[in-house]
């Protein structure tokens, strides 16, 4: 299943981790449970921003202050604010102030976190075998971030009266997906260095098994609402008001559409519950060719500046 985010990539027999009687797997169970997973190593300015995004005095000039300390970041910022996704009025802007106020405070964390992330994935240093599944990943989420994109804009086409979704938003969420993967393989590597030994193929499985917990737990200490969480986690989250179509439909959705295009027989065992305009959405997405399909996916990416 190498077409979806390591997220969606579920374990194909749960007796091979219940029977798995291994140190490294309590390890990390117990880790994930009691928030003691190594977080991703993220840039100051990753760190000053969610700060400040739990802050509700907060002010646009206050983000766009601490994006200049990082003139790398805030150029990538600008960039992003002037891309076709993010610029629907076709207006160029060239500083920073006006490039927050456009995004918004909470969606420039977000895209400084995504950008951060994907540079972990692509330039970690875990070994062949562990920086190989995180480059996977980082193709995958970008894939199944795209396919939300374009499910989410069908739907804003398809439904006769306005909703509640953004095609940014959904790009986000899918990049979001596995980011609890890194935090898994750094405990990977920290299990080996400690002179114990355990099998590649085995800790996959523990990685499957544990990701989402992940995920969810590391985005819920980074403050991303329930939309993200539920997106990661593959869960509903409890106690909140269900709007028609959330962003978890749209990435079952996403993923749904994804094991169609490759004829993977996951899709027997897989449903999805979606309105008429979704499945107005997922008919015609489903019997787009493929080489149109890779085109939107592809266009979307470029589109983001992601």
């Amino acid at each position: 299943m190498a077409h979806v985010s390591f997220f969606w990539l579920k374990p194909e027999n749960d007796k091979i981790i219940k029977g798995l009687e291994s140190e490294f797997c309590s390890l990390v169970k117990d880790a994930v449970k009691q928030n003691r997973l190594t977080l991703p190593p993220i840039p100051d300015v990753l760190s000053k921003l969610q700060a400040l995004c739990k802050e509700e005095e907060t002010t646009i000039r206050d983000v766009a202050n601490v994006l200049l300390d990082d003139p790398g970041t805030a150029a990538y910022i600008v960039k992003i604010s002037n891309t076709m996704m993010f610029n629907r009025r076709n207006v160029v802007c060239h500083d920073i102030q006006t490039a927050v106020s456009r995004l918004g405070i909470l969606r420039v964390r977000d895209i400084v976190t995504a950008r951060a992330i994907e540079e972990l994935k692509r330039q970690s240093n875990f070994g062949v075998y562990c920086n190989e599944i995180l480059h996977q990943s980082a193709v995958r989420s970008r894939q199944l971030a795209a396919t939300m994109a374009l499910i989410s804009q069908g739907l804003i086409n398809y439904n006769e009266t306005p909703i509640d979704i953004e095609p940014e938003k959904s790009l986000l969420a899918g990049l979001f997906a596995d980011i609890g993967l890194f935090s898994l393989v750094n405990e990977y590597k920290n299990y080996l260095d400690s002179g114990n030994f355990l099998s590649f193929d085995i800790a996959k499985y523990v990685f499957e098994h544990c990701c989402q917990e992940a995920s969810l737990l590391t985005l819920k200490h980074w403050g991303f609402d329930e939309d993200y969480l539920e997106v990661a986690s593959n869960t509903e989250m409890p106690y909140r008001t269900r709007p028609n179509t959330s962003y978890l439909d749209i990435a079952r959705m996403a993923n749904h559409l994804l094991l169609y295009k490759t004829n993977d027989d996951a899709i027997e065992d897989h449903d999805v519950e979606m309105d008429l305009a979704g499945a107005e959405v997922m008919y015609e997405l489903t019997n787009m060719p493929d080489d149109e399909f890779n085109y939107q996916i592809r266009n979307i990416i470029k589109n983001s500046g992601f």
